[in-house]
Parts: C-alpha cells; sequence; structure tokens
C-alpha cells in the first residue's frame, strides 16, 4: 500500500501542476482564464492527496508523520484544504497565485519519498542540469533587474519627498512605471526560478542516490524560491507595492546571491 500511496501522491501532483500553470500565465500575461481549469484541478489534486495519506497511515499502522517527506506532504494538504476552504468561502482568489505553486512544489517534493532506480545516461543527466541552470540564471538576471527597479524606486521616493532638486535624479522613471517594472520582472523571476526548482527536485531524484533533501544547497534554493513565493503572496492578498516591494525585492536578491555562492562552492 506504501507503493499505491506514493502513486496517488504523483497523480496528485500532475493535477497540481495545472495551478502551477495558472500562476504563470496571471504573472505573465495577467489572465485569469485558467483560473475555473486550474481550481478544478487542484480540488482533484487535493482529493487524490488525501487518499495517499490515509493509505500510507494505514500500511504504516500509524499517523503517516515519520520524516520530513510525510511533514511536507501533510503540511502541503492541510494548506490545500485551508485554501479551498477559504476560496469556497470568500471567493478569494487572488491568493492562488502563491498557492497553487506553493502546494504543487511541496507535493513533488513529497512525492519522491521512495527513491527512482538511479538513472547513468550521462547525456540525460547532463541535459537536465543544463536547462536548470539556464533557467536559474535567468530568474536571477530578473531578480537583478527587479534589484535595480527597487534601489531606483527608493532614491526616486525619497527625493520627491524630500523636494529637494536633484538634475541627475529627475531623469528617472516615475514611481507608478518603476513599480510596474518590479512587478513584471518580479513575476518572471517568480516563473523562471519555480522551474529551475522543480528541475533540480526531478533531476535529485532521478540522478541521486542520496538523501538530497537535507542538502545546503537544495535547502538555499527552496528558502530563495520561497522568499519569491512569499513575496507574490504579499503583493496579490495584502497589496504590497511600492517601498514594501522594492524592500522585499532587495531581500530575495540577496537570498538568492547565497544560494548561487553555495552552488558555486560545491
Amino acid at each position: 500500500m506504501v507503493s499505491s500511496s506514493i502513486f496517488w501522491l504523483r497523480v496528485a501532483a500532475c493535477f497540481y501542476a495545472v495551478g502551477l500553470l495558472h500562476s504563470m500565465v496571471v504573472l505573465m500575461r495577467r489572465s485569469n482564464a485558467l483560473y475555473p481549469i486550474a481550481k478544478g484541478a487542484f480540488r482533484i489534486g487535493a482529493t487524490l492527496q488525501a487518499v495517499a495519506i490515509v493509505e500510507l497511515g494505514m500500511a504504516l499502522g500509524r499517523f503517516p508523520v515519520d520524516d520530513v517527506y510525510q511533514m511536507v506532504n501533510l503540511c502541503a494538504f492541510l494548506i490545500a484544504v485551508l485554501f479551498l476552504a477559504v476560496e469556497w468561502k470568500y471567493l478569494f482568489a487572488p491568493t492562488a497565485v502563491a498557492h497553487f505553486p506553493l502546494v504543487f512544489v511541496m507535493t513533488l517534493v513529497a512525492a519522491t519519498e521512495r527513491p527512482a532506480a538511479a538513472l547513468t545516461a550521462a547525456h540525460g543527466k547532463e541535459t537536465w542540469l543544463v536547462a536548470h541552470i539556464v533557467l536559474a540564471l535567468a530568474g536571477y538576471a530578473s531578480l537583478i533587474l527587479t534589484a535595480a527597479a527597487s534601489v531606483c524606486y527608493l532614491v526616486q521616493e525619497r527625493r520627491l519627498k524630500s523636494k529637494k532638486p536633484a538634475r541627475l535624479l529627475e531623469k528617472l522613471p516615475p514611481l507608478a512605471t518603476l513599480d510596474n517594472l518590479i512587478s513584471g520582472s518580479l513575476g518572471l523571476a517568480f516563473v523562471l526560478i519555480t522551474l529551475a526548482v522543480v528541475l533540480i527536485i526531478t533531476w535529485e531524484f532521478l540522478y541521486s542516490s542520496k538523501a538530497w533533501i537535507g542538502d545546503p544547497r537544495v535547502m538555499f534554493s527552496l528558502v530563495t524560491w520561497a522568499l519569491l513565493v512569499a513575496a507574490t503572496y504579499l503583493r496579490a492578498t495584502a497589496g504590497w507595492r511600492g517601498r514594501r516591494a522594492a524592500v522585499m525585492a532587495l531581500v530575495v536578491l540577496g537570498c538568492s546571491i547565497i544560494t548561487w555562492r553555495a552552488w558555486g562552492a560545491s
């Protein structure tokens, strides 16, 4: 029944992936057209995840919280149920842009509890890794653009509040333009780094014969990604724009630098 539980969990992750696609469409195209389909797929995913948790508990003869994979699985399920309950009662759909990717990645991590047979094809291994690196670098480039726009926003805001003439700074774009640039580049960074995280999790699952979940490099990557989720969530729900968004973008960039340094040192 343990194998059956993992199977249902992986199927649930496939349904949750539709929600990930919806979030990417929202961030890149500002369109909610896919939301009804994504919400339906999310409900099916949560149902299958519940089946997986029950089957695993029956197989083990106890509540399945023995290791980090099972705890992540349970946490992802609770987040999914909480989102569906809040969305049903309050029709509070904007949080989906952050909740869908979060639940998907957590479920994907949980689904790697039972390792696959390690693959040895060097070509496939390098292809996955190169794709991850390219996406991660593109995501970091977007974060650098976000950080540059954030610094300009903070400088421009300070100049306008001080009401002191500064000819050099007068050429900076208006605050609204900078805020839109921060939003767009942060959304692009979120999409690219999310794809990079999904690829590295899959790569570790397929090609690593050791337990990867405790690898500091992977953990740094997940922390950076979690900060991006937080920034997206706060922007969608709490309306974090302007100065708060700029500061948050700089924090995410700082964490991404630490992450890149951790991978580079290995």
